[in-house]
């Protein structure tokens, strides 16, 4: 009844979560309100957070004697002459410790080498703009005003007279003689990249959305409570699976509703959980997991699925391993005239378990909830 219930509610609240988000989003013009104030106060830092972005504009860096203050006085002439939002992002570079290269040395361990030039530097970045994606409108203009501005920094900045790198870079770009490369800048090489500051998982393509952490909310095993990175899957049970090509024809001719059957991927579920439960009566630490299209249980929680070898393969985990072999079906009768042997799959309670369990990683609630952006100013 739990799944019946949660599933039905689930996919029909699908639509409305998707009205709200757009109710609550920027209206579409919001950016392209002219005469933004922009905040140039010589007194502030402006340093760059997490609270910025998530995707910016990298103008340009410093390094070397002088940079912060050059950093410092870009910022602000961005700010005050050309209205724009930026921010200073500094990260300190050591070359003098010792890095593992590729090979082995005399004795067969790994290579140790070092930087031909050993040094320790800050190097100071400029980034402008707080932009929710990269084809959100105004990146293309003012990525293109900045490749053109030519601030006062750049004449006026110590570091870069002090740079030679840059100083030979300017020369060779004045004797450039097309048109097209003397309207750039000194900032001519920037480009739209994403908030250092923010994590990684931000911007990774997957994540669980928030259909489907509905769909396991209320779930008592729920995999999403685990706390390892990878965890191992010993059963699968999916929704609606056919593999007769004219059948497959005739439900692609029909619309979404037609297609999605409820009563199998709540079945599905009901037997995953049935069988998260039987296990963690046994002592096991099992799990459920409920997606669009299928079910799975999984049993255990590891940082790591194993040890990588100088052959450039996987010591698997000696857990997991235990934990595939314990759960992995047995060996039976063998097809194609005794070469080809079957396997019988394990069973709990009725429910059939997979052939061959397989280390899966563990499902994540998508963090960029954690960071919804304000309209822009």
């Amino acid at each position: 009844m739990f799944v019946h219930t949660i599933l039905r509610s689930t996919l029909t609240m699908a639509l409305v979560v998707s009205a709200a988000s757009t109710i609550c989003a920027a209206p579409p013009w919001a950016s392209l309100i002219p005469f933004q104030r922009v905040e140039a106060d010589a007194e502030k830092a402006y340093e760059l957070t997490e609270e910025n972005g998530p995707w910016m504009i990298m103008a340009t860096s410093f390094s070397g004697p002088g940079a912060e203050q050059d950093a410092k006085d870009l910022v602000l002439e961005l700010r005050k002459e050309y209205s724009l939002e930026a921010y200073i992002w500094h990260q300190k570079y050591d070359y003098t410790d010792t890095v593992i290269g590729k090979g082995y040395d005399k004795y067969g361990g790994p290579k140790k080498m070092k930087y031909m030039n050993d040094a320790t530097y800050t190097s100071y970045a400029v980034l402008v703009g707080n932009y929710d994606s990269v084809d959100q409108s105004g990146v293309a203009s003012t990525l293109e005003k900045i490749k053109t501005a030519r601030p006062q920094t750049f004449q006026s900045g110590y570091s870069i007279k002090s740079d030679t790198i840059k100083t030979l870079r300017r020369k060779i770009k004045e004797a450039i003689g097309t048109e097209e490369k003397k309207a750039k800048g000194p900032m001519g090489h920037a480009f739209v990249t994403r908030n250092p500051l923010m994590p990684e998982e931000y911007f990774r393509p997957k994540g669980v959305d928030e259909l489907v952490v509905r769909m396991n909310k209320n779930s008592q095993f729920s995999l999403l409570n685990c706390t390892g990175k990878y965890t191992v899957r010993v059963a699968t049970f999916r929704g609606a699976v056919e593999m007769d090509q004219k059948k497959i024809q005739e439900l692609a001719a029909k619309s979404d509703s037609q297609v999605v059957s409820g009563a199998r991927l709540a079945d599905a579920a009901a037997k995953a959980e049935q069988l998260a439960a039987d296990l963690r009566a046994q002592g096991v630490e099992a799990y459920s997991f409920h997606d669009r299209s299928e079910s799975i249980v999984t049993v255990g929680s590891f940082d790591s699925v194993g040890t990588p070898r100088r052959d450039g393969k996987i010591e698997i985990n000696p857990q997991i391993k235990r934990i595939m072999d314990g759960y992995k079906g047995s060996e039976g009768s063998t097809i194609n005239n005794g070469i080809t042997p079957t396997f019988k799959p394990k069973s709990l309670n009725g429910i059939v378990l997979d052939v061959q369990p397989v280390p899966v990683e563990v499902p994540r609630i998508s963090v960029a909830a954690n960071y919804a952006r304000q309209p822009l100013r």
